[in-house]
């Protein structure tokens, strides 16, 4: 899958595609304003990536110190919410890059 393709299902369709990765499918619910759900998702995934994908979700709930807590558990530096839409793009094309 590409960015543009990811993308395009984002917007246009109205379930993520059957093949996507955990990561992947935690990101498309979280852009459709399915928070819980992208949650569940993120919530069990055991790996660094899986933090980072919580960390945003909670930077995107608002709830910053519980978002730090999880980025700092990725490795990575904590977000302000202005720069969600960002993350969630670089978040997408890591997974993207990590996919046959």
């Amino acid at each position: 899958m590409t960015l543009e393709s990811f993308l395009r299902s984002v917007s246009e369709d109205s379930e993520p595609p059957e093949d996507l990765s955990g990561e992947l499918r935690s990101l498309w619910l979280a852009k459709n304003d399915r928070w819980d759900e992208s949650h569940d998702i993120a919530q069990d995934i055991p790996t660094a990536m899986g933090s980072w994908i919580h960390g945003l979700l909670h930077t995107i709930e608002g709830d910053l110190g519980n978002a730090g807590y999880w980025y700092s558990r990725a490795g990575q530096p904590a977000i302000s919410p202005s720069e969600i839409e960002m993350e969630w793009k670089r978040l997408v094309e890591a997974n993207l890059d990590d996919t046959p």
